[in-house]
């Protein structure tokens, strides 16, 4: 059973869309769901700087485009179901049969611009801290009054708050914690901080009609599937500002009987969070054209009939 995943914010480098240019009809699809959201997608996905790329705005659209271009790569493709991490959550409702590209471009773009607004509200970020008990860790983190915004399993946790929060947490990590690394985004997303943004997408959402998923859809509020449209939308807008339980995603994986699991552009995160949490599952990272054809031959190997 192959199960496709879309990364989450961090992903992007610069000029990490530059090869796909080169395939029949990426830049023209771009260019089209740039002009949807006046947003120049081409240009970020090139040129940009590593600066202008970690803008929130910028970031959450370019990646579920990249997201979706790289899939359509692939040709036809039957997973066992589909996830995404963050704001991957919206391009996994594309591949889900739950949103079409524009729906979804438009819901992102507004996402974004009301996350980073929230986010200018406090000077906030997030740290990933690697290794360590789960318990041990996340009770240290809300003694700091952090939030352990992303649960990602493997060992890994992602905490997130104000600066003074953040820096308290070099100063004094969980036991057993061996790094803590500050993360290349803007805010301190999926926690209160992001609340004014949770009231904007609510009045987006009300604008867009979701259809029902094809695909089995894994949620990250709980790991749960999802059987509706309108469950997704509305778990979608509300995850703006509730922790990440990708742990949880990898688990229901592993109840769905997952064999492989393919990670479209800017692929790389989310294999490697599964080559430690789920042991024999083989793992592929969309990062260029040039995996296309290794996807292909896994995809043949375990995509549904």
């Amino acid at each position: 059973m192959l199960v496709l995943v879309a990364p989450g914010q961090g992903a992007q480098t610069p000029g990490f869309l530059t090869p796909w240019l080169d395939l029949p009809g990426v830049e023209d699809r771009l260019r089209a769901l740039s002009a949807a959201v006046d947003l120049d997608l081409v240009h970020y996905g090139t040129d940009a700087d590593a600066d202008e790329i970690r803008d929130t705005a910028v970031a959450q659209p370019l990646l579920v485009a990249a997201g979706l271009v790289s899939a359509a790569a692939l040709g036809a493709v039957s997973p066992g179901a589909v996830a995404g991490h963050s704001v991957g959550e919206i391009t996994a409702a594309v591949l889900a049969g739950v949103l079409d590209d524009t729906a979804a471009l438009t819901l992102v773009r507004k996402r974004g611009l009301a996350m980073a607004e929230a986010a200018a509200i406090t000077p906030t970020g997030m740290s990933a801290l690697l290794g360590g008990d789960p318990d041990t860790t996340v009770a240290h983190l809300e003694q700091l009054g952090l939030t352990p915004a992303n649960v990602n399993g493997a060992g890994q946790i992602v905490a997130a708050g104000t600066l003074e929060q953040l820096a308290a947490l070099e100063a004094d990590k969980p036991e057993g914690v061996r790094r803590v690394v500050a993360l290349k985004v803007a805010g301190a997303f999926h926690t209160r901080h992001m609340a004014p943004a949770v009231d904007t997408l609510a009045k987006a959402a009300q604008d867009l009609t979701p259809g029902d998923p094809t695909i089995t859809y894994v949620s990250n509020k709980d790991g749960k599937t999802v059987a509706t449209g309108a469950e997704v939308l509305e778990r979608l807008v509300g995850q703006v500002a509730n922790p990440v339980r990708w742990d949880l995603c990898m688990e229901t994986f592993k109840e769905l009987g997952v064999t492989a699991l393919l990670e479209v552009c800017p692929g790389g995160t989310l294999t490697g969070l599964a080559k430690r949490a789920l042991p024999g599952v083989k793992t592929l990272a969309l990062k260029t054209p040039d995996d296309l054809d290794a996807a292909r031959e896994l995809i043949a190997e375990h995509a549904n009939a």
